[in-house]
């Protein structure tokens, strides 16, 4: 009874076969949020599909997220500092976890919200973020007409929609991290739980390996398809629940509207050691 009750297994042929459905052919700049649970069981975890994703892209890349670091005010109690080996936080995914295990990968210096990438532009997309605009790598991978892949995950997981709001002009609200021996301010976006309403507005290909829908968009498609469903829509993708800093942010926009900001392109930040 047991055995029946067994997630099917998902092969390293399984994901080959699925990622060439979405057009990867080892030539793209990608993106990637992934959740190996969706998929069922995966033979060989997330190592098999890490590397899978690595033989067919030239740029891999992933939100290397450590909420640990971020403060509230510039007076918060420290907790933890980033370094070049900090741990991505838990709900990022584990795939983040073994780029930056990577002795050929490069991290972005921010202390919450850093990129990890590896590969052919993997310092192009790490070295175009700064403090005030923390995904700068973004805008690297839209000049790099890169893809942004959804594995087993929604765009609820899509960190690359959070540029399209930037260029968009939604407000940044303020946060504190703390780094070279200081507490320094950084901008900070609106929570991602709607961003689902998104998904009538971007086109991309679509495919199923064990029980994960895997899903390829460009990235330019996602940024420029966020920016036009916001200017008919500014609140569309703030979510409703009351506790949540969305609603700081609809008070931002209801009070001041939309100002539109310009694409940031490659190597806008600086690539710093944590710690200098």
């Amino acid at each position: 009874m047991l055995n029946m009750l067994r997630r099917p297994q998902v092969t390293p042929a399984m994901l080959a076969e699925g990622l060439s459905a979405l057009g990867l052919d080892g030539t793209q700049h990608a993106i990637v949020h992934a959740s190996l649970r969706a998929f069922g069981q995966v033979e060989g975890g997330a190592p098999a599909l890490l590397g899978e994703l690595m033989r067919r892209t030239a740029t891999l890349s992933a939100p290397s997220f450590t909420y640990a670091t971020l403060l509230r005010a510039p007076t918060s109690t420290i907790y933890a500092h980033f370094s070049r080996e900090s741990r991505v936080s838990r709900d990022i995914g584990r795939l983040p976890q073994l780029l930056v295990e990577r002795p050929d990968a490069l991290r972005s210096f921010h202390p919450a919200l850093s990129f990890v990438a590896v590969g052919q532009e993997a310092r192009a997309v790490v070295e175009a973020q700064s403090l005030l605009s923390p995904y700068g790598p973004i805008g690297a991978l839209y000049d790099l007409d890169a893809v942004a892949l959804l594995l087993g995950v929604d765009h609820s997981s899509n960190t690359t929609l959070h540029y399209g709001e930037y260029l968009a002009g939604v407000p940044l609200l303020t946060r504190y991290v703390p780094l070279s021996g200081q507490v320094v301010p950084t901008a900070f976006p609106n929570c991602s739980a709607d961003f689902e309403n998104i998904a009538p507005h971007v086109q991309g290909r679509h495919v199923t390996v064990g029980r994960a829908q895997l899903s390829a968009y460009r990235v330019r498609d996602l940024v420029d398809g966020v920016q036009a469903f916001l200017a008919r829509h500014p609140e569309g993708m703030l979510c409703t629940y009351p506790s949540c800093r969305c609603q700081e942010v609809r008070r931002m926009i209801r009070a001041d509207g939309l100002t539109p900001r310009t694409q940031l392109g490659r190597a806008t930040g600086t690539l710093e050691r944590a710690g200098d």
